[in-house]
């Protein structure tokens, strides 16, 4: 009667079963320390009083607030305008350079030169362009279409505030956008739009029934990285327009450096991580992909 004998390599399993928490607890324990503390200090900061006791006295005071509603329709109204626009243009950049067209590669670094320019140069650069005596005005009056120039970035008018500042995130930031989708059309296989091809599909057609599907992964990182950073935006428009066109970030600023309130700084804060977390679920909802045994 033979006994069986346990060699290592049967018991090294059982020695290995705590190693992927191990490997896993320097990189949990740097999150819990980098965004968990600093998340829980927020929240009781934005509830609580002088005394350190329970209160709804900063949201009061923070509702109550003129500058937080119109910082809000603000950033929103910002978000409807600028995401769509440079999904739009990223993907029509990267169809251009899927036909690969003449010197392609040079284009594709010139799309991603504003990836280099911090928030507030990119600013300071339109500021250029749209201030009173910039190159826009000095355009127009050169042209004969006016006769002193237009004050685009005046208190009194909303409307050209926002289109500079617009304007000016659109040029910011369509091409992280852009280097996204790119990297998604990069990961097709060719065979799903070769075979369109073979079928007769047109060119519309492969975009809308082949392209587009494949690139909803791609998409959905691009919409809730560009929305969340769209929530963030601040120095851009602090460079054109100051506390005139004011947004949730900028409110955060004032509050906690200008105002010498952390509390109700934190309370905006959490209206911003409130705002991003509904977003991104909206858009994992929305881009979801069916699962491989799921119903079609």
């Amino acid at each position: 009667m033979t006994t069986a004998v346990r060699t290592p390599v049967e018991k090294a399993p059982k020695r290995l079963g705590m190693s992927p928490w191990l490997l896993l607890a320097p990189s949990t324990v740097l999150l819990v320390l980098l965004f968990g503390w600093p998340l829980v200090q927020g929240v009781l900061a934005a509830f609580q009083g002088e005394g350190g006791a329970f209160t709804l006295a900063n949201w009061e005071r923070l509702f109550g607030d003129p500058y937080f509603t119109e910082a809000l329709l603000n950033t929103l109204l910002l978000i409807v305008i600028v995401v769509p626009i440079q999904l739009v243009l990223a993907v029509g950049m990267t169809l251009l350079i899927q036909s690969k067209p003449r010197f392609g590669g040079l284009h594709f670094y010139i799309w991603a030169i504003p990836l280099a320019i911090s928030d507030l140069a990119a600013g300071l650069v339109w500021l250029t362009v749209f201030a009173d005596r910039g190159y826009l005005n000095s355009l127009l009056i050169g042209l004969g279409l006016s006769e002193n120039g237009i004050a685009w970035l005046n208190y009194d008018n909303p409307t050209t505030m926002l289109l500079a500042v617009v304007v000016a995130e659109i040029w910011r930031a369509t091409s992280m956008v852009f280097v996204i989708v790119v990297a998604g059309v990069q990961m097709m296989p060719p065979d799903y739009d070769e075979a369109a091809q073979v079928f007769g599909a047109s060119a519309w057609q492969r975009l809308r029934y082949v392209t587009l599907p494949l690139l909803k992964p791609s998409l959905q990182v691009a919409l809730i990285l560009r929305t969340i950073l769209a929530l963030q935006a601040f120095a851009v428009a602090q460079a054109l327009t100051g506390r005139n066109f004011p947004l949730l970030v900028g409110e955060t600023y004032q509050w906690y450096v200008n105002l010498q309130n952390p509390a109700v700084a934190s309370a905006v804060a959490l209206v911003i991580l409130a705002l991003s977390l509904g977003t991104a679920i909206l858009y994992m909802r929305a881009l979801r992909q069916p699962s491989a045994g799921g119903p079609r």
